[in-house]
């Protein structure tokens, strides 16, 4: 027996309608037609499917059987439809988010919070990209967003600057390297640092300063929570490097010092890398500019 979606929304019509000529108005059909419909399923079913006796027209057992199928699969049908619609118009879709930077969680909670308000039919989930390469499953559309602050040219895919931050050294007010107006990575020599659970060549610390200037510190402790971090600052355990933002609230707690990395400090991009083809979709773009928004307020508190 072949059951089309149209047989299905014929049986839920004339059941609801209780004639042909109602339920052809509904369906937009000729009672003809209609009645033509209704003999080739009966046909194909080997049975009756309305007591055409009764009046209102009444649905057989075997009708109700369909009736059943038809309430059962409809609703999802039309969900399905309304979905792709959505899909269509950019409404709705998916946003896998891999964070290659480890700080930015508590940044990005804040957007989230603000982009789901807004687009409510656009699944969004969070995957660390510190456990796998973020890059080769964002071109494998495993995810859909990596937010990192090294880019690579690779084909079809784009990176948004979203914005700049400066990492700075942190360490207790009575450290004696709180005496110096900016820190150089020889300062380093003798030192606990303190950092996330990240291989070094994701952090700043290493890549921007260290590493090139062959510099290694004393001894390196990984915290996974920044306000641990903070709290074995406070208590001269080591000291740490942070993006400013991270640090906003210690610059005004006199148990903590900042200082900019070099003399002239240190600039950092974070970006959001998407496929190229995606930068067209609504949510992406409110993403991007809702994340810029969130990164402006916190450098400015």
């Amino acid at each position: 027996m072949h059951i089309e979606f149209r047989h299905l929304r014929t049986i839920k019509a004339v059941h609801e309608a209780g004639g042909l000529a109602r339920a052809a108005d509904q369906l937009n059909i000729t009672q003809s037609a209609l009645s033509h419909q209704i003999k080739g399923l009966e046909e194909q079913a080997g049975v009756e499917l309305f007591v055409r006796r009764s009046k209102p027209m009444r649905l057989s057992a075997a009708g109700m059987r369909l009736l059943r199928l038809a309430e059962q699969v409809l609703p999802q049908v039309e969900a399905a439809q309304a979905e792709f619609a959505g899909l269509r118009a950019g409404r709705s879709g998916r946003l896998h988010i891999a964070i290659e930077c480890h700080a930015c969680f508590e940044w990005l909670f804040p957007v989230l919070e603000a982009f789901r308000k807004s687009w409510p039919d656009v699944d969004v989930d969070i995957r660390p990209g510190l456990a796998f390469d973020a890059l080769p499953a964002l071109q494998k559309e495993d995810v859909d967003v990596v937010i990192s602050s090294d880019p690579e040219d690779l084909p079809d895919i784009t990176f948004t600057p979203l914005f700049d931050y400066s990492p700075v050294f942190v360490a207790a007010a009575s450290h004696p390297l709180a005496d110096k107006p900016f820190i150089e990575a020889a300062d380093f020599r003798g030192e606990t640092l303190i950092t996330y659970p990240v291989d070094r060549a994701r952090l700043d610390i290493f890549s921007q300063l260290l590493s090139p200037a062959k510099v290694e510190p004393a001894a390196i402790r990984q915290v996974e929570l920044t306000a641990v971090i903070l709290l074995l600052v406070a208590s001269n355990r080591g000291v740490a490097v942070l993006p400013d933002w991270v640090v906003r609230e210690v610059k005004y707690n006199s148990d903590y010092v900042t200082r900019p990395l070099t003399e002239h400090g240190l600039s950092r991009t974070l970006f959001a890398a998407t496929r190229s083809g995606d930068l067209e979709k609504p949510y992406m773009a409110d993403l991007i500019r809702l994340a810029g928004q969130e990164a402006h307020k916190l450098q400015t508190q």
